[in-house]
């Protein structure tokens, strides 16, 4: 039992942490724009709301979302207590967070692969890229596939599914517009306070992925919480020290895509009755991450003996 709690917060932690690969490079370029008294202010008390305002509070509002017939208290409570009739409702539940999860992952993948400019690792990746057109027709198709599916088994499912596409082109648009907005903030004209503020709301849009993904490997809160937390950590030391390291492998972000594509799949089939091990999903995404690190730890190597 200690060596599953062990895998999943592992999975949880890395997950969340190679998911927050963009976001902590905007906040170290944002950063060193910024006198170093504000980027203490921002570093420790973005740390303590970005794990205990967002990443604390978020997977107890998903939960209560799928369960409105419980109050907030409740779902606070059973995430603790264990009650087994509470337990009981979340269990019920289970299928709703995994197929609206589900769907916005897989959305967020696929978006990445049709239209997002990226370093390619295969040569289909470049193909795939050049007809991003596609990705609206890919996701307008599966969305009434599975809408169509889940009315067959629960209505509810089907509502489900429309709030995970619904959220991930609210999520999706205000990321598309980080990239203009880091401009202006390198480019000078804002106070230190504003560009902690834009970052802190950047920070809680990047972590829906990382809670969102969470629940593929598990629905117990507290284990998302600690998971979750311990990877935010992991971004904000990244920021501070190791972003430049970090930005050298080339297909890292590649390799979180796809994870993110597999658990978004796992989480769709789960939601229609499929059943997988606790260890598939974080064995998958460890996977996919070894394989792009090494990709990219052998294209550097290429690069630095084509320079020599």
């Amino acid at each position: 039992m200690f060596w599953n709690l062990l895998v999943v917060i592992f999975g949880l932690a890395m997950f969340e942490t190679i998911s927050s690969v963009d976001n902590a490079v905007v906040n170290a370029h944002v950063l060193r724009t910024m006198p170093p008294k504000y980027r203490k202010i921002f570093l420790f008390w973005g740390l303590l709301f970005a794990v205990f305002i967002v990443r604390g509070a978020l997977p107890f509002v998903i939960v209560w979302m799928a369960n409105p017939e419980l109050s907030v208290v409740q779902v606070f409570t059973a995430a603790f207590s264990g009650s087994p009739e509470i337990a009981a409702y979340i269990a019920q539940s289970k299928p709703l967070l995994l197929l609206g999860g589900g769907v916005y992952l897989f959305l967020v993948f696929l978006s990445w692969l049709f239209l997002e400019k990226k370093e390619y690792a295969f040569l289909v990746e470049g193909f795939i890229h050049r007809q991003g057109v596609w990705f609206y027709a890919l996701a307008s198709i599966l969305t009434t596939t599975i809408i169509y599916v889940s009315l067959k088994h629960n209505p509810l499912l089907a509502l489900a599914a429309t709030i995970g596409v619904s959220a991930f082109f609210i999520t999706d648009g205000f990321k598309k517009n980080s990239e203009e907005k880091e401009k202006q903030l390198l480019g000078g004209g804002m106070s230190a306070w504003s560009k902690i503020l834009y970052l802190e709301i950047l920070d809680a849009s990047f972590s829906i992925d990382g809670v969102i993904g969470a629940f593929a490997f598990t629905v117990s809160v507290p284990l998302i919480i600690i998971g979750n937390g311990l990877g935010a950590w992991l971004v904000r030391e990244l920021t501070v020290k190791g972003i430049d390291l970090i930005t050298k492998f080339a297909y890292l972000k590649n390799g979180a895509m796809y994870a993110i594509g597999v658990l978004g799949s796992l989480m769709i089939l789960e939601s229609f009755g499929h059943e997988f091990p606790f260890w598939l999903a974080p064995l998958s995404m460890i996977s996919l991450i070894g394989i792009f690190l090494v990709l990219s730890i052998m294209a550097s190597k290429k690069e630095k003996m084509a320079l020599k």
